[in-house]
């Protein structure tokens, strides 16, 4: 599974190691209590409609990128600091990244998860 980005006709991508938070639990969970995670690595939560998505970064020692879709298409990106991070912003899907994994992403531009 990837995550790839589309701007201007171009394609590159940007996860190779994606994990969905499919369950409730995993959603609520995120990345607390990890120590860390890979280079090329995405955490993908999706919901049934467009609604405001909160994250937090509590028991999450290391800061992230976090971006905000709606139908594809990114609303808003974030980068959250450790620990103390929090986000918001409405969509059907958010995404979060390493810190840094979002350098040359713009609002407007699309994100898709292919299997």
């Amino acid at each position: 599974m990837n995550v790839v980005h589309r701007s201007g006709g171009t394609a590159r991508t940007i996860a190779g190691t994606v994990e969905r938070a499919n369950s409730w639990f995993a959603k609520g969970r995120g990345l607390m209590f990890r120590r860390s995670i890979a280079e090329d690595y995405a955490l993908v939560f999706e919901f049934d409609r467009v609604g405001t998505r909160r994250l937090h970064m509590v028991c999450v020692p290391f800061p992230i990128d976090a971006v905000w879709l709606q139908e594809g298409v990114i609303g808003h990106i974030e980068r959250l600091p450790a620990w103390s991070g929090r986000g918001a912003a409405r969509a059907n899907t958010v995404i979060e990244f390493p810190a840094g994994a979002t350098e040359g992403i713009e609002v407007g531009d699309r994100l898709r998860v292919e299997d």
